[in-house]
């Protein structure tokens, strides 16, 4: 195999992105990788950015992080409306800084959306009238995902049958823009503008054995009970209808706080439920044939 030296054997500036699904190792191998590179590293977790949230998005502690300079990670509040477009805008700007010191920059992250916007940008769609979101969100909560995820699929097809159908934000967001112009959100896929960057990027992905990475999965979830996801949910339960809090982790204790089922159940939930994500990121990464793939212990310098 290729050592991660000969990758990144170049003189230019070089965005190496280290991805992968949740409780892959991604974390603990960023870290090495940035002290061997004397580098620094970017953080594509589109849960990581928020202070609130700690125990359930398994947040790198400082102890974690072994003095290696972490972006994006308790960068704003659940108060606050981020998305990956901002997101893309604030990173191309720290990039600009931070390879003024590093001839390489570490970008790491399970959230596929969030590193497409820094290595690609995004099709060129349409505005949308603030008043459409407005109402999807209100239907969101009045009627559920089920129904809208319903209209998608009459309306849009293509794109119902490509995106990740249990995540609101994306329904929403395929709605909002078919709704606005009258036509099917994946007409505008393949408008995107050009987004050359002015550095080289290099992408790798981790994975384990099926078996191997389920019972990660497991372990980290009965870690994050212990560690005080529980209290952490119910803090932020006045915040459930976050974009941010629409994702495994949180999701199925708010159900258990609202009697839908009991606390056996609910661990039931966050364990299966978190194995279903970590098979639609891979699901997502395996699209592109950018990636080289490694597991964890593969990974040489």
């Amino acid at each position: 195999m290729k050592l991660i030296s000969d990758l990144i054997a170049t003189t230019e500036p070089t965005l190496l992105v280290v991805t992968g699904p949740t409780a892959v190792g991604k974390t603990d191998l960023c870290v090495r990788l940035a002290q061997h590179l004397h580098t620094e590293v970017v953080s594509a977790d589109s849960r990581q950015f928020f202070r609130e949230l700690t125990i359930g998005t398994a947040k790198p502690t400082l102890a974690e992080m072994q003095g290696v300079p972490h972006h994006f990670i308790d960068s704003h509040s659940i108060r606050e409306e981020y998305n990956a477009g901002r997101f893309e805008q604030d990173v191309l700007a720290l990039l600009a800084e931070l390879f003024q010191r590093h001839q390489v920059v570490l970008l790491t992250g399970g959230s596929g959306l969030y590193l497409q916007a820094v290595t690609e940008g995004f099709d060129d769609l349409p505005a949308a009238p603030p008043a459409v979101r407005e109402q999807l969100q209100q239907e969101l909560m009045a009627q559920g995902l089920h129904v809208l995820s319903q209209e998608l699929e009459r309306l849009d097809p293509v794109t119902y049958a490509r995106i990740d159908r249990q995540n609101p934000q994306r329904v929403l967001r395929a709605l909002e823009i078919t709704r606005a112009t009258g036509q099917p959100f994946s007409s505008f896929h393949g408008t995107r503008k050009t987004t050359e960057r002015p550095f080289r990027i290099v992408k790798i992905a981790l994975t384990r054995e099926r078996e191997e990475l389920y019972q990660r999965i497991d372990q980290r979830m009965d870690q994050m009970l212990a560690a005080g996801l529980e209290d952490e949910a119910r803090r932020l339960y006045p915040f459930r209808h976050h974009n941010a809090l629409q994702t495994v982790g949180y999701q199925e204790l708010f159900s258990y706080f609202e009697g839908q089922y009991d606390y056996n159940e609910a661990v039931r939930l966050l364990k299966r439920n978190s194995r279903r994500y970590a098979k639609r990121q891979l699901t997502w990464l395996r699209r592109d044939p950018a990636y080289q793939w490694f597991h964890p212990d593969e990974v040489k310098w």
